[in-house]
């Protein structure tokens, strides 16, 4: 049966086998990469509608992040993104086999229930709020000035502020069995396919990338060599908005959704060639 081997490490790339932040894909045949939604779920679902006609036993599906974000519904992005998982898990599939990688935007959401912590919270949320977080928290009830007099009050009624958030991710039945089982990166368990949120940075760890995940991509089009032992880097936001585009070793996969753009959905085969392509 596909999928059942969970302990491969591909040589030469330093994660250990029980280091949960990185995904695993075993037993690989394809793997189909979702770039960035950014809470468009209309077109969110006009590309699972066409994937679950093309999806075959040995495929693996890997979610680039940013699924939330200004201009759509986050609660009903996650809630087809949660649908259609219950979906494709046939026979012969498992969980694992889909992975939902953290963008920038669910980072900043991961941060923003535990700003009461931050140095200058007001400021953080500020930051934050520039930076797209406004539509999620206004979905899950949150208002920015509710939360900086919360932070004017003191730690303690901070801290009730994102327990309310919190408890209404919650409400939303596996908005937080996603939000809370994000990895970082994806690989194929040979080596072949890397897939990541926005960047790499050539020149350091897998293990030891950081932000550069997520706030990272200024490398990316760049690379003139593989990194590591993988053939091909896939990622799913491009924060210089470039477009779609394929390079010798990468794919960037962010056709603008969210922002007048499409959403794509690419398969790739482990030589890293695109062999199917989905765009709504």
């Amino acid at each position: 049966m596909f999928g059942l081997a969970r302990s491969a490490n591909p040589v030469g790339i330093d994660v250990t086998d029980n280091d949960e932040r990185f995904a695993v894909l075993t037993e690989v045949a394809r793997v189909w990469a979702v770039g960035a939604i950014h809470a468009d779920v209309d077109r969110l679902k006009a590309v699972h509608a066409e994937l679950e006609n093309r999806f075959e036993l040995g495929d693996r599906l890997v979610y680039l992040g940013n699924y939330l974000g200004d201009g759509g519904d986050v609660i009903a992005t996650l809630d087809e993104l949660t649908a259609f998982r219950r979906r494709l898990l046939v026979p012969g599939m498992e969980p694992a086999d889909i992975v939902y990688l953290r963008g920038s935007q669910e980072e900043m959401w991961h941060k923003l229930l535990q700003i009461q912590f931050a140095p200058g919270p007001g400021e953080v949320l500020s930051w934050m709020i520039n930076q797209g977080i406004g539509a999620t928290l206004a979905a899950y009830g949150g208002d920015p000035e509710a939360g900086h007099m919360k932070f004017r009050e003191g730690v303690v009624a901070a801290t009730r502020w994102t327990g309310e958030l919190r408890s209404a991710m919650q409400g939303h039945p596996g908005h937080a069995d996603v939000l809370n089982g994000l990895k970082r990166a994806a690989y194929t368990e040979g080596g072949e396919l890397l897939f990541v949120h926005a960047g790499i940075d050539p020149d350091r760890p897998l293990t030891e990338q950081g932000d550069t995940f997520w706030w990272g991509g200024g490398y990316f089009a760049d690379m003139a060599q593989p990194f590591a032992s993988f053939r091909r880097v896939v990622r799913g936001f491009d924060r210089q908005k470039h477009g779609a585009g394929i390079t010798e070793y990468t794919a960037s996969l962010d056709g603008g959704c969210g922002f007048g753009g499409t959403l794509i959905a690419a398969c790739f085969t482990l030589d890293g060639d695109i062999c199917d392509r989905i765009e709504a």
